[in-house]
């Protein structure tokens, strides 16, 4: 297995050095004649601006579509899915009158499709953001399905029918603390900031949170890889192209 890493040539990190980004990360530039299995998009803590205001916004469409053509199958996580969404079918993202943090309960929708194969009928999730999707926009994309939703959150996991495109909106992928580092990050800087919901023991942070997501977050990443990834990527990529009813 060989796994790249990719970082924007018109946005700089600011989280993690730029020592360690010339060393492990690749530019679109180096690997846009290439093809690979899968691809994830992550999000971004940018998610309260307009897509156009982003200023890697123009290379990132580039990569989306690029994406279509050259990677089997592409996850899109938080953010990251907005955006594909927002870029690929149209679909905008609404604002929250308050921040969505904590760890939410979701229903499968449609537990036949793979990628929830496994799945309890209700699982957790973390989330963390503060926008959402409405199934009314989602319901007029017929190439969209959505797999597993929320009563709090709204749309969590969505897919076109052949898996070539899925979208999470919160972070299955988060460790037990990261929501906790979140949360007295956000103290010290004097914001407004709730204590995630269903997340300490008594919403109390003097507390070590309890983990009800991990079981279900290894389960969907191995379905993905497992039936979209591994199962149905044809040998020989270099023929690649959208199928129907996959995006422009």
């Amino acid at each position: 297995v060989e796994l790249t890493l990719l970082q924007t040539a018109s946005h700089r990190g600011r989280h993690v050095s730029g020592d360690h980004l010339d060393a492990f990360y690749k530019t679109f530039e180096d690997v846009e004649d290439e093809r690979f299995d899968g691809m994830i998009i992550t999000g971004a803590p940018v998610e309260q601006l307009d897509f156009h205001e982003v200023n890697y916004w123009e290379e990132l469409k580039g990569i989306f579509d690029w994406s279509l053509t050259h990677v089997y199958s592409t996850l899109h996580v938080c953010w990251g899915a907005f955006a594909a969404l927002w870029h690929h079918y149209g679909i905008r993202k609404h604002p929250l009158a308050e921040k969505l943090f904590g760890i939410f309960e979701h229903e499968v929708l449609r537990p036949s499709n793979p990628l929830v194969r496994g799945f309890d009928d209700r699982f957790f999730v973390p989330h963390s953001r503060h926008t959402s999707l409405n199934l009314k926009d989602l319901a007029a994309v017929p190439a969209l399905r959505v797999l597993a939703s929320g009563r709090r959150t709204g749309p969590f996991l969505l897919s076109t029918e052949n898996g070539r495109q899925i979208f999470v909106t919160g972070h299955p992928e988060y460790d037990l603390l990261t929501l906790d580092a979140e949360y007295r990050r956000d103290l010290e800087k004097g914001l407004e900031i709730s204590v995630p919901e269903n997340y300490y023991p008594s919403d109390d942070p003097a507390q070590r949170p309890i983990n009800r997501w991990r079981s279900h977050a290894h389960l969907l990443y191995h379905n993905w890889l497992n039936y979209y990834v591994y199962q149905t990527t044809p040998y020989d990529l270099e023929e690649l192209s959208p199928l129907a009813g996959e995006p422009r």
